[in-house]
């Protein structure tokens, strides 16, 4: 008997604004940026909200066709809560996307694959649930903003 894939539900659509990449330049693990986050919105059914101008996406290009990502960012709920979101995840494009991406030029998104896992939390009781739940996201790179589709794994 095959197992059954859980269902997904969708939450919220981040829409992230970012700033000017810093470069941190070439170590071991390979080159290294850090992005700063300047604001943006969380519109859905399960969570609807701002993205503060605090946090930033610390990426790690560890092959040409392979970026590492690691955000951390404070959202302001409708209702006034602080949910923090941990984003960890992988774009992988072909080398030319790759660069083009890097420089601020868009690419066609059918040819980046570009999957997350959100990890949200926040001690207001009617956003507890929460750190409760798994998350999965699709997400778009344009040159000064990124788009995450979460959705809750049920």
């Amino acid at each position: 008997m095959q197992p059954t894939p859980p269902p997904l539900r969708f939450v919220t659509r981040l829409t992230v604004h970012v700033g000017e990449p810093i470069d941190l330049g070439v170590f071991p693990t390979g080159r290294r940026r850090v992005v700063p986050i300047v604001g943006g919105t969380a519109e859905g059914p399960g969570l609807s909200g701002t993205v503060r101008a605090a946090g930033a996406d610390s990426q790690t290009l560890r092959a040409p066709d392979v970026m590492d990502l690691d955000a951390h960012y404070l959202l302001d709920t409708d209702d006034g809560a602080v949910v923090e979101v941990r984003n960890r995840g992988v774009r992988v494009a072909a080398p030319d996307d790759t660069a083009a991406l890097l420089r601020g030029v868009p690419v066609p998104p059918d040819r980046i694959y570009f999957r997350t896992t959100p990890l949200l939390s926040s001690d207001h009781p009617d956003w507890a649930w929460l750190s409760r739940r798994v998350f999965v996201a699709s997400a778009l790179r344009h040159p000064d903003v990124v788009e995450v589709d979460v959705h809750e794994v049920g």
